[in-house]
């Protein structure tokens, strides 16, 4: 998951509380899942629509578009206002480090097509087809564009099939990207894994046992057992970690399981909007099924109102 750990920062003569983002490669929903098209990017970069020339031809001039927006993704080491639930203002940014790591993360896992429109609606026909991170302000493509960005910058130009969006970036409507992902405090899920660590050895020494749960539906069973089972002919390739495929054994074996695994079940809700691509394409129906299917990841999360 995308953790984070707190630092502090100076801000008009007051403390502001200052929280580095770092990607978990072990947690399944860890990384960036999809691309934003935003008015208000959070970075404060805006995109740029770029446009291609033709070569003239006998009889006419062509100017044809591109139709790519071109832009930054995520900038290193970029403070990002955010307030809480109490109304306390507090900034997140990423390393450099990060940002390439999510970069990698992001092609590694196909999620190139994976676009919504501010965060809320998914859109079809955006597509990323280039992706790099800047190396030297001077002799990147980016300052062609006079896009100015540091060092470390990941950049990215989506390709603009969806009409209304385009037409929405020409009119200035959109103007940046946002990246989507999961967040959690690291110090918190540090302190979460080490009580589950404790609690497990406490069980197996007889000390405790541990509340766990089975009653989980059949269907839930079968969607894990789909998966593996499709996993076994044609290997999981760059789908899941180990985390997800230790959780479609136990699911498909009825096994039961913990209030923390029915917590992350009950996570993987956020990853709805992959549910329906074939395993074949991708591996959002693959993994969804993993984890319990819609059936599955709907009892965990009335599970947790219960437990």
């Amino acid at each position: 998951m995308l953790n984070y750990v707190t630092k502090t920062k100076k801000n008009n003569n007051s403390s502001m509380k200052m929280i580095e983002m770092v990607i978990d490669e072990d947690e399944l929903t860890s990384g960036i899942d999809a691309i934003s098209v935003v008015e208000s990017p959070a970075i404060e970069s805006n995109f740029v629509a770029l446009k291609e020339q033709a070569k003239k031809v006998e009889f006419a001039e062509i100017s044809k578009e591109k139709r790519l927006l071109l832009g930054a993704a995520l900038i290193p080491d970029k403070p990002i206002l955010r307030v809480d639930d109490d109304d306390n203002e507090y900034y997140v940014y990423f390393s450099k480090d990060t940002v390439r790591q999510a970069s990698e993360l992001f092609a590694k896992r196909k999620f190139q097509d994976k676009a919504t429109l501010e965060h809320d609606q998914v859109v079809k026909g955006m597509t990323v087809v280039e992706s790099w991170i800047v190396e030297d302000k001077e002799k990147d493509k980016s300052s062609i564009y006079n896009l100015d960005v540091p060092v470390g910058t990941w950049c990215i130009s989506m390709k603009a099939d969806n009409e209304d969006i385009y037409l929405q970036a020409k009119e200035g409507k959109i103007k940046g990207f946002s990246i989507e992902g999961v967040f959690s405090n690291k110090e918190k899920s540090k302190t979460q894994k080490l009580e589950n660590e404790i609690d497990s050895v406490l069980s197996e020494l007889g000390y405790v046992e541990m509340e766990s749960y089975n009653d989980y539906p059949e269907s839930a069973k079968n969607n894990a057992k789909r998966a593996l089972e499709w996993a076994e002919k044609n290997g999981w390739g760059s789908c899941g970690t180990d985390v997800g495929k230790q959780r479609a054994n136990q699911l498909a074996k009825g096994e039961n399981i913990t209030k923390d695994t029915i917590s992350r079940m009950a996570s993987f809700a956020r990853h709805a909007q992959h549910k329906d691509v074939p395993y074949s394409e991708g591996c959002g129906g693959l993994m969804w099924d993993a984890w319990g299917g819609t059936s599955g990841i709907e009892w965990a999360k009335n599970k947790l109102d219960k437990i």
